[in-house]
């Protein structure tokens, strides 16, 4: 094994959302030196900044393309769950929806032992990385790096859906979902879009804005192998670029931001995990931390088709409206409904042709009880991890959706959507069980595999830092106790920030 050594202060393992929020602001201190290890490319794929074009870049190089084990509770289907591979991370290859949780997701954190994370502990993180006009101040940032529009595809926009929201009795007027209220809140969604219609990535708001900054290294196609541990303290990183392998070292913190499937297994590739899942694979164990790779949570995505009477231009995003509902009424909301009026353009290649025009409702359980792990398969550090989500194995998710189908029916029923309700295609009169077990699929939100808290299957403290490791942290949707009720990019990039700031406090 060949390796060069190079010193830094600090060395950020993914250049995902949280990833690149941490290296713009640890590097703005120049007396520090800053190490980013991408495992990607670089995000120069113009299908990155079009805002149409995601879909072109699921199973090309820039995705991970990561395979599930047959899941029992999906008729043993084997899922795909997309990742960006490439500066930016998930952030570059996402729909760009940007939608930040409920308050009740970050309140249930510091209940479960992340003190410090709380709904109005977090707001002024969120505020602080965003660039949205026209929202309520106490909400929203005007000045942040993260560019936000409502729905910017005004073919998308649909005043029929909010209308027959409101018939069904549920909000009166267009809302903020990331303002005062979320729950029971038809509305537009916001995107992570800048003015110019192209995508803001965390490459772009973030790591570009810093990429030149002397004290800023950003290697890409660095595989990381291991975690240096001596005595208990992370000193360093071993990664490969092109075969090669290198020692990076570090002064301060190493922090792991690779991801609710990267982080967990870089730690359990460094012995810090599961004892006795460690030992057969002869990886030498440094903490017994049981943990690591639970609490694997992700949303799931469902589809109803309606046959309409217009046929509208297809759109240039996957959806624009979005509705949030508790169906257990209790907590958080634990369903998120988003509404595309017409064909996405992006999914038209992919999708049957349903012979005429369609609207789409996606019934999305954003609150899910079903929880998985990750585990490694080989101590070979190219080998890909065994992803096990256990979807649909808690009953109570099945019956969520069923649920969902009939809010979305109660809402397609109402006069105001009379237009748009021709007849139901999917599921139609087929077996509802059946229905979500053979087509229900992933959102792409993975999150909980290094949970933060303080109880026994904790893998961080409130301060992000690995229990039983010094100069060790994970900071990226792993962290999450709970995964929050909406796309979990948002949350990423306020991680993120919240990382930025206790590492340099933790470091004067």
């Amino acid at each position: 094994m060949s390796s060069t050594n190079t010193t830094y202060n600090y060395i950020i393992i993914g250049a995902g959302a949280s990833g690149c929020v941490i290296a713009n602001r640890l590097s703005a201190d120049p007396s520090v030196k800053v190490l980013v290890l991408e495992a990607g490319v670089p995000d120069t794929n113009p299908d990155i900044a079009d805002i149409g074009g995601f879909v072109r870049l699921w199973g090309s190089d820039v995705d991970w393309a990561l395979p599930t084990t047959a899941q029992a509770g999906m008729f043993d289907r084997q899922i795909t769950i997309n990742q960006g591979k490439v500066l930016g991370g998930s952030s570059s290859i996402n729909a760009m929806m940007y939608v930040r949780g409920n308050a009740q997701n970050f309140d249930e954190w510091a209940t479960q032992g992340a003190t410090g994370w709380g709904y109005d502990d977090v707001l002024p993180y969120f505020k602080k990385i965003e660039k949205y006009k026209g929202g309520d101040a106490s909400y929203h940032g005007i000045d942040g790096e993260i560019s936000l529009s409502d729905c910017p595809d005004s073919y998308m926009r649909s005043p029929e859906f909010l209308e027959a929201a409101k018939q069904a009795g549920y909000n009166e007027e267009h809302s903020d979902y990331n303002g005062a209220k979320q729950s029971n809140s038809a509305g537009y969604l916001q995107f992570h879009i800048d003015g110019n219609k192209k995508r803001e990535s965390g490459a772009t708001a973030f790591l570009h804005p810093a990429m030149d900054r002397e004290n800023l290294t950003v290697l890409t196609e660095a595989i990381v192998k291991k975690v240096v541990i001596a005595d208990g303290v992370a000193t360093g990183v071993e990664y490969v670029i092109q075969g090669q392998t290198y020692t990076a070292n570090a002064i301060n913190d190493v922090v792991l931001s690779a991801g609710a499937f990267g982080s967990p297994k870089i730690l359990l590739l460094s012995g810090i995990g599961p004892a006795e899942d460690l030992k057969p694979l002869g990886i030498d164990v440094i903490v017994n931390l049981p943990g690591v790779g639970q609490n694997l949570q992700d949303h799931l995505q469902l589809p109803i088709i309606f046959r309409t009477d217009a046929e509208l231009p297809h759109t240039t995003l996957l959806t624009g409206n979005v509705l949030f509902v508790n169906t257990t009424n209790t907590g958080a909301p634990d369903m998120q409904i988003n509404f595309t009026p017409s064909l996405p353009a992006p999914l038209a290649p992919i999708l049957p042709d349903f012979g005429g025009p369609v609207c789409i409702f996606l019934a999305i359980l954003v609150q899910p009880k079903s929880k998985g792990e990750v585990k490694l398969a080989s101590s070979d550090y190219a080998v890909k991890p065994l992803i096990n989500p256990q979807y649909l194995s808690d009953a109570a998710d099945v019956d969520a959706l069923v649920k969902a189908v009939g809010i979305i029916r109660n809402i397609a029923g109402q006069p105001a959507f009379s237009h748009l309700n021709v007849a139901e295609i999917i599921p139609g009169a087929a077996p509802m069980e059946g229905f979500i077990r053979s087509q229900s699929n992933t959102l792409w939100h993975p999150a909980g595999t290094c949970k933060m808290g303080n109880d026994e299957m904790a893998v961080v403290n409130e301060r992000l830092k690995v229990k039983g490791i010094k100069n060790l942290r994970v900071a990226d949707a792993s962290i999450m106790p709970v995964v929050t009720s909406g796309n979990t990019v948002a949350t990423c990039f306020m991680i993120g920030e919240r990382a930025a700031e206790m590492i340099l406090h933790d470091n004067n």
